[in-house]
C-alpha cells in the first residue's frame, strides 16, 4: 500500500484538510481519511489534490482533423457542412490510423487532467462499408490506445442506421458507420468477453441519435444493455429538433422520456435545445446531460440552460467531443 499525504483534497462533501489517500497496488484508491495524522513512510505531496474529471465526451479520431473546418465558409456554413468535411476526412483512415490518434490523444487528455474517457465509437468498418475479418478491429485499437496511454476507458459501440428522422437511407459517407442492433450487440458481447476483467474498461452502447435509428433498433439496443451505459445524441441542432417535431410530433427530449425509461445509466449528449420542462424531466430521472462547451460552441450549437438545470438538482459532465481543444479547465470555463 502506497500512501500520500495531502495539505488539502477536495472530496465529495467539498474541500479538506490533512488528507490521507492510501493507494493499492494495483493503483486503486483504497481509502482517503481527512484530518488525519502524517504517517512517517507517506509522501508528502506540495499542494491541494482534486479528482481527475472524466471526459464522457469523444470521437478519438476528430482529433486529427482539428483545424480542417476551423476556416471561414461560405455564408451557409453549419453543422451539417461540418459533417461533410468529416465523412471525407474518415474515409482515409485505416486501423493504424484510428490506433494511433486514439493514443496521441489519450496522452494529451492524461495531460490535461482527464482520467477517464468515454469513448463514443462509431468508426466500425473500412471505408467502403465492409466490415473486418474481427468486427470489433476499430473497437479493439482504441481500447488497445487507451490501456497503452493509461487512462480509462468507458467504450461504448454506436448503434448507426438512418440519415434522418423516419428511417431514411443512409449516405455513402456513412457507410463505415452502419450496424444492425444484433451486430452492434454481438459486438459488445465480444468487447466485454474480451476486456469483462479489467476494472479500466467499460462497454455500453450507443445508440447515435433519434435521427439515426428507428424506434425498433432503438428499443433493441437499449434492451440489449439492461445495466447500462447508454449514451445518446439527442438535440444538438435546431434544424434536428425541427425534423423530430415534423416526424413525431413531439421535441427529442420529449420523446425519449415518453418511450424510454431514461435514469442514471444514461448520458443525453448535447442536450442543448431543450424546454424548460424537458429540462425538468432530465433534472429529476437522474440521467447525465453532457455537455461539450467548446464543441457547441464551435459548431454554433447553442446554450443548454445550465443556470435553471443545476439549480433543479441536475447532474451534468463535460466531454471534449471533437477535440478542437483538450482542456476541462477551458470546458468548465464556457460552461460557467
Amino acid at each position: 500500500m502506497k500512501r500520500l499525504f495531502a495539505p488539502a483534497a477536495l472530496l465529495p462533501h467539498g474541500w479538506a484538510d490533512d488528507v490521507l489517500l492510501e493507494v493499492a497496488d494495483d493503483g486503486a484508491l483504497a481509502a482517503v481519511t481527512p484530518g488525519a495524522e502524517p504517517p512517517a513512510e507517506a509522501e508528502r505531496l506540495p499542494g491541494p489534490v482534486v479528482p481527475g474529471v472524466p471526459n464522457l465526451h469523444s470521437h478519438a479520431f476528430q482529433r486529427a482533423m482539428a483545424g480542417l473546418a476551423e476556416v471561414a465558409g461560405p455564408a451557409d456554413d453549419s453543422f451539417w457542412t461540418w459533417r461533410q468535411v468529416m465523412y471525407g476526412f474518415l474515409a482515409r483512415l485505416t486501423p493504424d490510423d484510428v490506433g494511433a490518434i486514439a493514443r496521441l490523444l489519450y496522452i494529451d487528455m492524461l495531460k490535461a487532467g482527464y482520467t477517464a474517457v468515454g469513448e463514443f465509437h462509431y468508426l466500425h468498418h473500412g471505408p467502403d462499408g465492409t466490415p473486418y475479418g474481427d468486427r470489433a478491429e476499430l473497437s479493439e485499437r482504441v481500447i488497445a490506445a487507451a490501456r497503452s496511454a493509461g487512462i480509462g476507458i468507458t467504450h461504448l459501440p454506436v448503434l448507426y442506421g438512418n440519415n434522418g428522422f423516419g428511417g431514411a437511407a443512409p449516405s455513402d459517407g456513412q457507410r463505415r458507420f452502419l450496424n444492425s442492433p444484433d451486430a452492434l450487440l454481438g459486438l459488445v458481447d465480444t468487447l466485454k468477453s474480451r476486456h469483462g476483467a479489467n476494472p479500466d474498461v467499460a462497454v455500453g452502447v450507443a445508440p447515435h441519435s433519434l435521427r439515426a435509428t428507428t424506434p425498433e433498433a432503438l428499443a433493441a439496443a437499449v434492451a440489449g444493455v439492461p445495466d447500462g451505459p447508454i449514451h445518446i445524441h439527442i438535440a444538438e441542432q435546431t434544424r434536428e429538433v425541427d425534423e423530430c417535431l415534423a416526424w413525431s410530433g413531439t421535441r427529442p427530449v420529449d420523446w425519449l422520456f415518453d418511450h424510454h425509461a431514461v435514469d442514471g445509466r444514461w448520458c443525453l449528449v448535447h442536450a442543448t435545445h431543450v424546454t424548460p420542462a424537458e429540462a425538468a424531466r432530465l433534472a429529476i430521472s437522474g440521467a447525465v446531460a453532457g455537455l461539450c462547451p467548446t464543441t457547441e460552441a464551435n459548431l454554433g450549437d447553442g446554450l443548454f440552460p445550465v443556470t435553471d438545470y443545476a439549480a433543479a438538482g441536475g447532474v451534468m459532465g463535460i466531454g471534449s467531443d471533437s477535440h478542437i481543444t483538450v482542456d476541462p479547465a477551458q470546458e468548465m470555463r464556457w460552461l460557467e
